[in-house]
């Protein structure tokens, strides 16, 4: 029988414990902040085993959560359509009842059913957050629901903190591309607002991360660089030296998100890395330092040459212009003091590169991410003898 049911009085604790945990991450003056170094010593600490439900867990951040959970006594439901493979953590869902079901039209496998708390990885339609936490709020003590910094889209400004103007609405006369941006930004903000509707701001959590890397990554965006790089040679490396980056391990992510749910936290939190600010250049030179290749980087500065080969980005990089001017500079200074914790970029990138070549990727996903059409490798021998031509005129 859940916890739930076996302890009356068990509602208005949580409640009141979650409360109070609302006041620390307000930056409340009643309460202390743990310091991170503080918060390092209680990583192993062990609290109540929770019953966690997962709304997704078989992706990219699913998997990381669920093998942190595991690991320190939480029982963990899934609730998918049964489709998507794990790539990571494969022998954890031995340990994990999985229910089969779909947000957009069937919700049958959780009615009747009780936990502690849900984490809802698989929010990509707003009436899915809305119908999943209004089934929920009376049998869940607490909604985390992953966000994005996207709610910020557009990046207009720097030191981009939780309380800064969401986007609420697609403007008229836009692209493509910003079309989709604000899409995303809109579908984040409004399915927030829907999760917290119906849980009440004392019982969610928001988790805003920016780009996740890591292990299982099926973006294939940031995995590019731990990738290159060990293949060494002339390397394109698009963007001023001082362009800032930001990005986040997954795992640090995920379990950390487990940490939040065990000590009963709520609010809402930027959650990006690196720890400290770092620019393009400076990024590279750490993926570097992970490995032992030879390479010699070639570093186009030029913004207004990059527009022109229609080179934008390359994650974690975006040219900070227009719109994406503070996409990389958002604060996370709330985060940080609620015990958000980061594996150094070496290690990620070791592992990145470990899981990739494991057997788990083919070669047709392999060769798509070094040579395909959009991608920067396939770009590089035009783009640098471009480049070189342009500093030698």
């Amino acid at each position: 029988m859940n916890n739930f049911l076996k302890h009356q009085g068990r509602r208005k604790f949580v409640s009141n414990s979650f409360k109070i945990s609302a006041l620390a991450a307000m930056g409340s003056p009643l309460l202390a902040r743990p310091s991170q170094t503080e918060e390092k010593v209680n990583l192993t600490q062990k609290y109540e085993p929770l019953k966690i439900l997962i709304l997704g867990g078989t992706s990219f951040l699913g998997p990381h959560q669920i093998a942190y959970a595991l690991e320190r006594g939480h029982q963990i439901t899934t609730f998918t359509r049964g489709k998507t493979k794990p790539t990571i953590h494969t022998d954890k869902f031995d340990h994990v009842e999985s229910l089969v079901g779909d947000r957009e039209d069937n919700l049958e496998a959780l009615k009747g059913r009780q936990w502690d708390a849900v984490i809802d990885n698989s929010g990509h339609r707003v009436h899915w957050t809305e119908k999943t936490a209004a089934l929920l709020k009376d049998s869940v003590d607490a909604y985390l629901y992953t966000s994005s910094t996207g709610v910020f889209y557009p990046y207009l400004t720097e030191n981009i903190k939780e309380d800064t103007q969401l986007v609420r609405k697609v403007p008229a006369g836009i692209n493509e591309e910003e079309k989709l941006e604000y899409d995303y930004g809109v579908m984040k903000t409004n399915s927030e607002l829907a999760a917290q509707n119906n849980f009440g701001k004392d019982r969610t959590l928001i988790i805003r991360p920016t780009y996740m890397m890591g292990p299982g990554d099926r973006t294939d965006r940031f995995t590019y660089w731990p990738i290159r790089i060990p293949l060494g040679g002339h390397v394109l490396i698009p963007g001023k030296e001082n362009d800032p980056v930001q990005y986040i391990d997954v795992r640090d992510v995920a379990e950390w998100m487990i940490r939040l749910l065990e000590k009963k936290t709520i609010g809402t939190f930027n959650t990006v890395g690196p720890p400290s600010t770092t620019g393009m250049h400076g990024f590279i030179y750490g993926v570097h330092g992970s490995f032992s290749a030879t390479c010699d980087f070639i570093m186009v500065e030029d913004h207004e040459f990059l527009k022109k080969l229609d080179i934008y980005w390359s994650i974690p990089w975006i040219m900070p212009i227009g719109n994406n001017f503070g996409s990389a500079r958002i604060n996370f200074e709330a985060a940080v003091s609620n015990g958000l914790t980061y594996r150094p970029l070496a290690t990620s990138c070791q592992d990145i590169y470990t899981w990739w070549h494991s057997g788990i990727i083919d070669k047709e996903r392999n060769e798509k991410l070094l040579m395909g059409k959009n991608g920067l490798m396939a770009k590089e021998k035009e783009v640098i003898s471009a480049w070189k031509k342009k500093v030698k005129d």
